[in-house]
């Protein structure tokens, strides 16, 4: 398993050094890309590439992949620690990869969406009335119950944005399920999935410790079909405070980016 990594790796690594992309203004074989891309990337990316459980990729600004040699390589040898795995030969040939590279500028937007709204005031409001920051990070602060939302804005729709504030149970990330589990000896723990497989369970409380345990010693485990993120911000929030929050988390990530 290691060797053949290593010659995945070694080949992506070498074909990655053509830093240019051979088939960038070439329509027809933008259009493979575009067939390769539904095949193995529209799972996660969607079908046209605005996000599904993996990031919108039509919003054009990318810090993993801000020019055509970075985006081989992140497709090339996938990104740790993410569900984002490495397409390197054999599962993909490196022509493959430059077509896929090729279709994917063809449809990134080069500039952010216009929204209404004050960022300034938005912020306000995610650390403050929105109470956003006691379970999402942004840069260097806030909690770890929820996804991090540092560079949001560069990996997520304006849409996306907005039905994840106002209907959070239409898209929950992966890795922040809620999970209810009871030991064999009758403690019960709620909180968000960190990991579950057959053999044990880590489990993340609403005061951010983490349990730990073997499927051994538990009694049930109960995923919860729904979101930990309380509904209806929408209420909560007046129009206005609604689109200030909404602009920026739109703007987070996207000035380191540019």
């Amino acid at each position: 398993m290691g060797a053949r990594w290593t010659l995945c790796f070694l080949a992506a690594s070498l074909v990655s050094a053509q830093t240019s992309n051979p088939f960038a203004t070439d329509a027809r074989e933008i259009d493979v890309g575009r067939a390769t891309f539904r095949i193995y990337c529209s799972p996660c990316h969607g079908i046209h590439g605005q996000g599904n459980r993996g990031p919108d990729l039509t919003l054009g600004i990318d810090s993993l992949g801000r020019n055509d040699q970075e985006l081989y390589d992140v497709i090339a040898n996938g990104i740790p620690g993410t569900e984002m795995p490495a397409s390197a030969p054999p599962r993909m040939t490196s022509d493959s990869i430059w077509r896929v590279v090729a279709y994917l500028r063809s449809i990134g937007q080069q500039t952010p969406a216009s929204l209404p709204g004050d960022p300034q005031a938005g912020e306000k409001i995610f650390w403050g009335k929105g109470q956003c920051g006691a379970c999402h990070r942004a840069g260097s602060r806030g909690g770890r119950t929820g996804p991090d939302l540092s560079v949001v804005g560069r990996s997520r729709t304006a849409a996306y944005l907005r039905e994840s504030v106002i209907s959070p149970d239409s898209q929950i990330t992966a890795g922040y399920g809620g999970v209810t589990i009871v030991t064999r000896g009758g403690e019960k723990v709620s909180g968000v999935a960190r990991n579950i497989d057959n053999f044990s369970v880590q489990v993340m409380d609403a005061g951010e410790n983490l349990h730990s345990f073997l499927r051994s010693e538990l009694q049930s485990v109960e995923k919860e079909s729904r979101s930990l993120m309380p509904p209806g911000y929408d209420k909560a929030l007046s129009p206005k405070e609604l689109a200030d929050l909404l602009s920026y988390l739109a703007r987070l990530g996207r000035e380191e980016a540019q």
